[in-house]
C-alpha cells in the first residue's frame, strides 16, 4: 500500500508540475507574442555533422559563408548552443520532441536493420504546430526510424521527401563489410522515388533538398509554415554538385560549405521575395560536431575538445543562429546558454500551442533568444547522455561549470589527419575521477577544478543524483522512472 500511495503522490506533483507550466506559458503568451496579428513563419535549417567553426562567422577562415552569415547580422549568433546527443538519430529526436533522447527510447544512431523508431505518442515541433493551422514540410534526412510508423508523415508532416537515413549507410561505404547496408533510396512522402541512390544522385542532394524547400515555402506564403530542411552534408561521403566543384580552391570540404551556404541563401532570398521576412523565424544549426577521424573531409570545432560523438564542448557545443526580425534583435551575440530541446517549448508560446500531456525537458527560453533584459535559463542543469544510456557530463544552466563523469570516450590522440576521406581509427580514452572545468574561462576543457571547486563538484553532483533518478544511467546502474519506450516495428 505505501509502493501505491507514493506512486499516486509522485503522479499528483508531476500533474501539478505540468499545469504550473502551462499556465505560465498562458501568461506569457497573453503579455507577449501573441499580440502579433499573424503567427510566425518556422524554418529550421539543421547541418549533419557540421562543426562549431566551419562558417565563417563562427570562425572559418579558410572560406567565406555570406549567406549563413547574413543570419548572424540580422539575427542573434548562439555561441553556446548545444544539441541533446552528439550523434544522428539521437540529436534529432531531442530537436523534434523536446525531450532528452534517452527519455524517449532513442540512442544513438539508427541503422537501416532496425526495426524501432519515434514512437507514434511523441509530439513533434510539426505535430505542435499543425493544430494551429501550419503547413508543415520535412526535407532531407530523417534517420528516426525508416520503416513506415516512423516516417515523417506519421509524424506531422503533410509532405517528406529526402534519405531516411545517414548518407553513407549504402553499399558504397568504404569502411564497412560488404553486404552490411542495403541500396540507399530517395522517399518522397512515403514512397521510394529513386530505389537506388547512387554517387552521381548524391552531387545533387543538397540542390535537390534546397528546390524542394524553396517550392514549398512559394505554395504556401499565404498561410503560416514549418519548414524542417535536414541537410545530407556535411556527412561523410561528401558529394557536390559541378557548380561548386572546386570553387573554394581549398579542398571538397569547404566546396560543400559554400554549396551549402548557397541553399541557405536560396532560402533567404526565397523569403524576402515573397515577403515572408519579416514574419519568418529563422533557425540554423547542426546535428553534432565534426566527425574528426575523417580529417580533411570533416569539419573544425575550433577551440573547443574533440568532436562528434562525445560529450565534450567539440561534441555538442553547435553553431546557433537565430533571425526574426523585429523579435530577435539583430546583430547580437549571445553566450547564454542553449539546448535543442527548448525549440519544442518556446515555440509553443511564440505560437500558443498546446504542449504534450507527457514530461518533455525542454523549457520555453523565448526571453532569452529576444534578447530580454536580466532574462535566466529556466534550467537548472543540462545532462549530456551517449551511447546506451550513460550519463557523462551535466553542466550548470548559466554555462559555466560542466562536471564530466567518469567514462570511456573516443580520441585522436596524437594521430597525423587522416586525408581523402579514409579515416584513422580512434584510440580509447578514459576519464576515472569526476573533472569539472570553468567554461566561462576554459571552452577548451584543458583544467580539471575539481579539487579546487569541492562546492560547485558537490552541487553539479547534486544535479547529475537528480537526472539519473528520472532517466536512469547505465554507467552506474540505475533504472530511471520517467523514460518511454521507441516505437516498435514488427517488419
Amino acid at each position: 500500500m505505501s509502493g501505491l500511495f507514493l506512486s499516486e503522490r509522485f503522479l499528483t506533483l508531476a500533474s501539478l508540475r505540468l499545469a504550473m507550466r502551462r499556465l505560465y506559458f498562458y501568461l506569457f503568451l497573453s503579455a507577449s507574442l501573441l499580440s502579433a496579428a499573424e503567427q510566425p513563419n518556422v524554418v529550421v535549417i539543421f547541418m549533419d555533422d557540421m562543426g562549431y567553426a566551419d562558417v565563417s562567422c563562427f570562425g572559418a577562415q579558410a572560406y567565406q559563408t555570406p549567406n549563413i552569415d547574413r543570419l548572424a547580422q540580422e539575427g542573434t549568433k548562439f555561441t553556446n548552443f548545444h544539441v541533446a546527443q552528439p550523434v544522428c538519430s539521437a540529436s534529432r529526436a531531442g530537436l523534434l520532441t523536446g525531450c532528452y533522447p534517452n527519455r524517449i527510447g532513442i540512442h544513438g544512431a539508427l541503422s537501416p536493420k532496425s526495426t524501432h523508431g519515434l514512437h507514434a505518442d511523441e509530439m513533434t515541433l510539426a505535430e505542435l504546430v499543425r493544430p494551429k493551422g501550419y503547413a508543415t514540410a520535412a526535407v532531407g534526412k530523417w534517420h528516426l526510424g525508416h520503416l513506415p510508423p516512423f516516417l515523417p508523415t506519421r509524424h506531422g508532416f503533410d509532405e517528406y521527401y529526402g534519405l531516411p537515413y545517414s548518407n553513407d549507410m549504402w553499399p558504397f561505404h568504404p569502411e564497412a563489410k560488404k553486404g552490411a547496408y542495403p541500396v540507399l533510396p530517395m522517399l518522397e512522402n512515403e514512397r521510394i522515388v529513386d530505389a537506388e541512390v547512387t554517387p552521381e544522385d548524391q552531387t545533387r542532394l543538397t540542390m535537390d533538398y534546397t528546390t524542394r524547400a524553396v517550392s514549398f515555402i512559394e505554395r504556401h506564403k499565404t498561410k503560416p509554415f514549418f519548414l524542417y530542411l535536414a541537410h545530407s552534408m556535411v556527412h561523410v561521403p561528401l558529394f557536390v554538385s559541378d557548380k561548386f566543384k572546386g570553387k573554394s580552391g581549398k579542398g571538397l570540404y569547404a566546396d560543400v560549405m559554400l554549396e551549402v551556404d548557397d541553399s541557405v541563401g536560396q532560402i533567404l532570398d526565397t523569403l524576402e521575395k515573397h515577403g515572408l521576412k519579416e514574419n519568418t523565424w529563422v533557425i540554423f544549426t547542426s546535428d553534432n560536431g565534426p566527425w574528426l577521424s575523417y580529417g580533411d573531409h570533416a569539419g573544425s570545432a575550433g577551440d573547443l575538445r574533440e568532436g562528434k560523438g562525445t560529450v565534450w564542448e567539440g561534441g555538442t557545443r553547435v553553431t546557433g543562429l537565430m533571425r526574426w526580425p523585429g523579435k530577435i534583435p539583430a546583430g547580437r551575440t549571445s553566450d547564454a546558454m542553449l539546448m535543442t530541446i527548448d525549440l519544442l517549448p518556446t515555440l509553443a508560446a511564440v505560437v500558443g500551442a498546446e504542449l504534450p500531456n507527457h514530461a518533455i525537458d525542454g523549457k520555453n527560453v523565448w526571453p532569452l533568444l529576444a534578447g530580454e533584459a536580466g532574462a535566466k535559463n529556466p534550467h537548472e542543469f543540462y545532462a549530456s547522455y551517449y551511447h546506451q544510456n550513460e550519463l557523462q557530463a551535466v553542466t550548470s544552466a548559466d554555462g559555466q561549470w560542466k562536471l564530466v563523469l567518469p567514462h570511456s570516450y573516443r580520441s585522436l590522440g596524437d594521430q597525423p589527419r587522416a586525408t581523402g576521406g579514409t579515416p584513422v581509427k580512434y584510440q580509447a580514452a578514459k576519464i576515472t575521477e569526476p573533472e569539472l572545468y570553468d567554461l566561462y574561462t576554459d571552452p577548451s576543457e584543458s583544467k580539471n577544478l575539481a579539487h579546487t571547486n569541492p562546492e560547485v563538484l558537490a552541487r553539479l553532483q547534486g544535479y547529475a543524483k537528480q537526472i539519473r533518478s528520472e532517466l536512469g544511467d547505465s554507467l552506474t546502474k540505475q533504472k530511471g522512472t520517467g523514460t518511454r519506450p521507441a516505437g516498435q516495428s514488427q517488419k
